[in-house]
């Protein structure tokens, strides 16, 4: 028996053991000297952004002698690592070339950047005020503006009558007038017209009757009464009523169709929410003097 025959078992081992070891050598080998796009160590974040936002690149391929990254928009770098900024939306390749050899791609999604869109146009200024009021009654202006300067023309002196964005001012003479607003956003000035109506008063009046001049009071305070009923000026109606006749006392004593007395602040402060009334007549009560209203007595109906 020769020594191959001998060794058979011995010898087909260590060709096997050899083979192994040989493999394990080239794969080693391919690992460290052969290299492919997986290898390369590379990022780019975030994927997704939008024009103008800052897009981050970091290459750490420890095998690496020459690197460029291209951005598919014309640009390139050969840094390890930086920042770059897209110009316009779209869809980017970003690849990373190393050694001219391996390339490994990262897509970007870049979108418009939405811009809030400038208040070029300011919002519009409007006055807000009533468009009747009564003679020597104190009327609200509002100035509904983002201005901070305003001159407020009456129309009754001529003159500027205010520098606030919200004022009063009261008309000493009945009549039609035009109101100007100027502010330092407008070019043009802002109007609102007023009808100023005259006070009559009825107390003062020597040419009548003393039954007609109660008459007069009577029917004038009707009037107003049932403004209020039909939802018109509160304020404008109620305030005439007490400055007029009742001498600033809120709690004149009220009687409707006979009922329970009632104040004459409670009875106009519901008259506003009791809708359909009608005022069919009023009879007031004066002082001694003739200067006040005491008492009203008022029918009414829906």
């Amino acid at each position: 028996m020769n020594y191959f025959q001998k060794n058979k078992k011995n010898i087909i081992i260590g060709v096997i053991a050899t083979l192994l070891i040989a493999a394990l050598v080239a794969l080693w080998l391919q690992k460290k000297v052969i290299h492919s796009a997986d290898d390369i160590v590379g990022v780019v974040y975030p994927s997704s952004l939008a024009v103008g936002d800052t897009l981050l690149f970091e290459d750490k391929t420890q095998f690496a002698k020459t690197k460029r990254w291209n951005f598919g928009d014309g640009t390139t770098s050969d840094k390890n690592t930086g920042i770059h900024f897209y110009n316009k939306p779209g869809y980017y390749q970003v690849s990373l070339i190393v050694d001219n050899k391996y390339t490994k791609s990262f897509p970007v999604m870049v979108s418009a950047r939405s811009i809030k869109a400038k208040d070029t146009v300011k919002s519009k200024t409007t006055i807000e005020a009533p468009l009747q009021a009564m003679q020597n009654e104190n009327v609200q202006f509002r100035a509904v503006s983002e201005a901070k300067q305003f001159a407020w023309k009456f129309g009754e002196t001529g003159n500027t009558d205010s520098k606030d964005k919200f004022t009063i001012y009261s008309y000493k003479k009945p009549g039609d007038y035009l109101v100007t607003l100027y502010t330092e956003e407008t070019e043009e000035p802002i109007y609102h017209r007023i009808k100023i109506l005259p006070v009559y008063d009825a107390l003062a009046e020597d040419e009548v009757s003393v039954e007609d001049s109660y008459a007069k009071v009577d029917s004038d305070f009707k009037y107003h009464l049932q403004q209020i009923a039909n939802g018109n000026s509160f304020n404008m109606h109620y305030n005439y009523l007490l400055k007029t006749y009742l001498c600033n006392n809120e709690n004149t004593v009220v009687k409707v169709n006979d009922s329970k007395a009632n104040n004459f602040y409670m009875y106009c402060a519901g008259l506003q929410f009791d809708k359909n009334v009608v005022i069919q007549t009023v009879k007031v009560n004066l002082d001694d003097k003739q200067n006040c209203v005491t008492k009203v007595d008022i029918n009414q109906s829906k």
